[in-house]
């Protein structure tokens, strides 16, 4: 089924020269009905992760900052969205960051029974004693800390899907490209419409973000509403490294969707009864 639903876009152009700062002749960010189609469209959520308590990891809360954002999110966003997906024609499918948490569920063993055409791991630089010595520098200064690893560590031992995000049985799970992308042949998708955490690290970089379902020739759009990202001390307040991953995310991938308009296009695509699923309906519910 193909219906129109209220996308934001980013007008890139025209930059204007008779003004101090050119780019201020843009049109910047502007609003159309964007034509989907339901069998070509996936809502994929993203690294929706469980970082238990302040007092259970407290290391790990120090030095991702988002975590109070996302958890907002997955209670307050998440369940109505979920909700909508499941009651709709659109599949939904999960990005886990790696297959020790997500190995049991029904779903990452559907998707491990296609053809996924893993690639062999990329060749890697010798590292040398200053190399090294810059990764550890980094490590201990950059990001996370010496301090907060062992929390880092130990959450990540322990990770598991956010309660509210957690996949159905019939649900695909992919951990890597390869796998999203044997989904998506499955499928039949060319459209991804991601939600999850964190815009601007995960969504776009990490393996099933972005980046790599863009090089398979995928649109990747998000979800306003649905994302948070990883901010800095100069960008915190006002959540700016957010608006820029946005921005990047309409100029590169897709579209930026609000929750309200893509849940009422949602509401539109009722599901087709089992009873009457056959070819691709059936494979998306996993029938």
């Amino acid at each position: 089924m193909r219906i129109k639903i209220p996308a934001h876009y980013y007008q890139q152009f025209d930059a204007d020269y008779s003004r101090a700062v050119p780019a201020e002749g843009y049109g910047g960010w502007k609003k159309a009905a964007i034509e989907i189609d339901s069998r070509r469209t996936a809502l994929v959520i993203m690294h929706a992760w469980d970082c238990g308590t302040y007092k259970k990891y407290p290391g790990w809360w120090r030095s991702v900052e988002y975590i109070p954002r996302a958890q907002k999110i997955c209670r307050e966003v998440f369940p109505p969205l979920l909700k909508a997906a499941r009651a709709s024609s659109l599949p939904l499918i999960h990005v886990a960051s790696g297959s020790h948490y997500c190995k049991n569920y029904p779903g990452y063993k559907k998707t491990m029974a296609l053809k996924t055409d893993e690639p062999a791991p990329p060749g890697t630089i010798a590292p040398d004693p200053t190399y090294k010595k810059m990764r550890r520098f980094m490590a201990d200064r950059c990001v996370i800390g010496r301090r907060n690893r062992p929390d880092v560590h130990r959450g990540f031992e322990n990770i598991d899907f956010a309660p509210e995000a957690r996949p159905l049985d019939y649900e695909y799970i992919a951990t890597n490209a390869p796998q999203l992308f044997a989904v998506c042949r499955k499928l039949g998708l060319n459209h991804l419409i991601y939600a999850g955490f964190a815009i601007n690290w995960c969504l776009l970089l990490a393996p099933g973000g972005m980046r790599d379902m863009a090089r398979h020739g995928l649109i990747c759009s998000a979800v306003r509403e649905a994302v948070t990202a990883v901010e800095n001390k100069e960008t915190a307040r006002n959540e700016t490294c957010k608006e820029v991953a946005l921005w990047r995310v309409a100029n590169a991938f897709g579209f930026v969707y609000r929750l309200g308009d893509l849940m009422r296009g949602l509401a539109r695509l009722k599901k087709i009864p089992c009873a009457r699923a056959s070819g691709l309906d059936a494979a998306r519910r996993g029938v």
